[in-house]
């Protein structure tokens, strides 16, 4: 799911930094976003948010896993007949 800078309202007590900042400082920035999300602003508007490496991931792991609970839910909504996961494997040869 895309979100543009404009969709996004940030929590005006999140930390925030000017693009043209964290530019010049870094390491800082890179420091803040260990404790937690960094909002970047040009020109006082959100650009983008810097986050922890290990805090994406659990963002990536969480978006992937609510992808593949849709995913199931719409497979299991779809016309027809379930196959039992035995099959499937038994199929497979698994």
């Amino acid at each position: 799911m895309y979100m543009s800078a404009e969709s996004l309202d940030p929590d005006p007590m999140a930390d925030t930094m000017s693009v043209g900042d964290a530019r010049q400082h870094l390491a800082e920035a890179i420091d803040r976003a260990r404790r937690g999300p960094v909002t970047l602003t040009r020109r006082g508007r959100p650009a983008a948010v810097l986050v922890d490496a290990a805090q994406f991931e659990r963002m990536v792991a969480a978006l992937e896993d609510a992808e593949d609970i849709a995913a199931a839910r719409a497979a299991m909504d779809e016309p027809g007949d379930n196959i039992p996961w035995e099959q499937v494997k038994a199929d497979l040869g698994l």
